[in-house]
């Protein structure tokens, strides 16, 4: 499976085990969604399980809100990440806030399904990672799978989650892993392991990280496509990094963490989103709080810029093999 069909059978097992699982947003019915990942659900389940809403982000999560706390566990897809900001009050002050404002007589078990990322020249409203927004915010969960396998597990788990969670889906991966090569082929996930899938149900519980390569001399720690870029750029620079892939921001996996950088005494942190107050900050600090003493180098990060996603030049926005190979290189010569 790629990941658009790892989605789609995640999606399915869950509205198949569960009749409170329902599935919305703008074109995932009838049209199975603008990625289709949402196809022949609306066919199988029918429009009372899986329908089209009106433009508008902000209606789709008061209504999903309001869907959740009368016990549904609704799906809403935000078309693109870039289009949640209309909704941002509902998902803080309602979503976020609504458990603890009710001393737990109240929750809304609710995911909200986003494509994020660059990397298709989508121009600066259709390439924006906008995860590190949500992870400051307490009462949200926040996820980036980046692989077929951990995107269908990782997204059972959200759904059954109690807590409403943030399920952000790196499109420029959707049909293949990117290296961030911009100028090779397309290579189709069927020639990796992990578009293995069972079609059944399994689920990957949150916060547990993995190690998407194992290595000695330095710790990367990236989630979504930059894992595959981080995997790309240890390699070529034939230095035996270790990649940790986060796959779950909030919360996450500390323990994983502090075990890697303490082994590898180095650091570099990756993400696509703007550098200052991006998430990667925040995993500085956490570094740099539990592992001080065995760092042999400062922490690096390699982010997108602190601009609007460019479209002229996205290669250059977009944290690529280069830039990720000169943080290693400065780290390790530190």
């Amino acid at each position: 499976m790629n990941m658009i069909q790892a989605i789609n059978s995640a999606l399915d097992v869950m509205l198949g085990r569960d009749d409170n699982v329902v599935v919305f947003g703008e074109d995932v019915g009838y049209f199975g969604g603008v990625f289709r990942c949402t196809a022949g659900l609306q066919k199988k389940y029918g429009k009372t399980r899986v329908f089209d809403t009106p433009i508008a982000e902000g209606g789709i999560l008061g209504v999903a809100i309001g869907m959740g706390v009368y016990g549904l566990r609704p799906v809403p897809e935000i078309q693109f990440a870039d289009y949640i900001y209309p909704a941002f009050d509902q998902l803080v002050s309602e979503a976020a806030r609504l458990r603890y404002r009710s001393g737990g007589e109240y929750w809304a078990p609710i995911t909200v399904r986003a494509p994020c990322g660059g990397g298709i020249f989508g121009g600066q409203t259709h390439s924006q990672s906008p995860e590190g927004i949500f992870t400051h915010v307490s009462g949200l969960k926040t996820v980036m799978p980046s692989n077929p396998y951990d995107a269908k597990g990782l997204l059972i788990a959200a759904i059954e989650d109690d807590d409403p969670v943030m399920f952000f889906e790196p499109k420029r991966i959707y049909n293949g892993p990117f290296d961030g090569h911009h100028d090779r082929p397309l290579q189709p996930w069927s020639k990796f392991p992990q578009s293995e899938v069972p079609d059944g149900y399994y689920r990957i519980d949150l916060g547990k990280a993995a190690v998407a390569r194992p290595g000695s001399e330095v710790t990367v720690l990236a989630y979504g496509t930059m894992v595959h870029v981080s995997v790309a750029a240890v390699e070529e620079a034939e230095i035996d990094g270790e990649v940790i892939d986060l796959r779950s921001l909030v919360p996450i996996d500390l323990d994983t963490i502090v075990e890697s950088v303490k082994k590898t005494g180095r650091c570099v942190i990756v993400h696509e989103a703007t550098r200052t107050s991006g998430f990667g900050a925040e995993l500085s600090a956490l570094v740099q709080e539990h592992c001080f003493y065995h760092l042999e180098a400062p922490i690096e990060r390699v982010t997108g810029w602190d601009t609007p996603y460019p479209h002229a030049f996205e290669w250059h926005y977009f944290p690529g093999p280069e830039r990720v190979m000169r943080a290693l290189k400065k780290v390790m010569e530190g």
